[in-house]
């Protein structure tokens, strides 16, 4: 029971973090250049740098709303492996966010992570600064006051991704506002600075990232969260390491296709 409980807060930091490893400015370009229809990431996810965990994806589709071009990105985790004969996780995420603004409009959130479930929707108002919460597991709908510019917690990478931060030095800080959980989060993300990692596919220039977290009205900072972004165009997560209170997390990329923009690869 315990193994459990700690994996599954383990879980639920990875996810929520996943998203948070970006560091740029706040204002949306008009002009998607990081990302485009097609691009599709996997990761692997490890325990203690040598147990397989799980695997994590997430692909980028086009849709249209009310006449407007919208990207629709779809991501899946799931624990894999002897992880998953005793936790069993199968979650799914969906974001769909408009491709002027790279706002949200609507969030999809349906988890099984050890029998814990949720079904949520969430549908956002940029305009009224409203989100509908809708809960098919306790079918109820509830109305939140949300923040200018808010996303959720997927389109918040790709609203991020989509920034310019050539221009950033390492002690340069941002932030940002996310809604999750009936909640408005404040972080911070701070760009720790540049370096070349080995990857399965070469090295590869990345830029590190540390977040901040905000507990009530203080931001403290997780010092046992490092991330690791592509220093290109493309700007995708590379790697996530994360201490746990037993053994340690690590996120590496697996696998990917459909990129917007050329993937320098260090070959020697």
């Amino acid at each position: 029971m315990y193994k459990r409980k700690l994996y599954k807060s383990n879980m639920k930091k990875y996810i929520l973090f996943i998203l948070l490893f970006s560091v740029v400015t706040i204002h949306a370009q008009t002009e998607v250049k990081a990302f485009k229809k097609g691009e599709w990431l996997k990761f692997k996810i490890s325990y203690s740098n040598f147990l397989n965990a799980g695997n994590a994806t997430m692909e980028v589709r086009e849709t249209k709303n009310n006449g407007n071009d919208v990207f629709h990105v779809v991501g899946k985790g799931r624990t894999t492996g002897v992880i998953s004969w005793f936790f069993k996780v199968r979650d799914n995420y969906q974001t769909y966010f408009y491709k002027e603004s790279l706002q949200p409009y609507r969030f999809i959130r349906k988890i099984n992570e050890g029998g814990y479930t949720k079904n949520k929707e969430i549908l956002f108002n940029q305009t009224s600064k409203k989100a509908t919460v809708k809960d098919y597991k306790h079918n109820t709908e509830k109305q939140y006051t949300t923040n200018n510019n808010v996303q959720d917690m997927l389109s918040t990478l790709y609203y991020l991704r989509n920034q310019d931060l050539s221009k950033m030095k390492a002690g340069d800080e941002t932030t940002l506002t996310m809604f999750f959980d009936e909640t408005n989060y404040k972080f911070k993300l701070r760009l720790l600075g540049r370096e070349i990692i080995r990857t399965k596919f070469g090295k590869i220039a990345a830029a590190k990232f540390r977040p901040i977290v905000q507990e009530g009205r203080v931001f403290k900072e997780n010092e046992s969260l490092t991330v690791w972004v592509s220093d290109d165009e493309n700007k995708i997560p590379l790697r996530i390491k994360a201490s746990l209170a037993v053994g340690s997390m690590r996120v590496d990329l697996n696998a990917y296709k459909g990129l917007a923009n050329p993937f320098p690869i260090i070959f020697n």
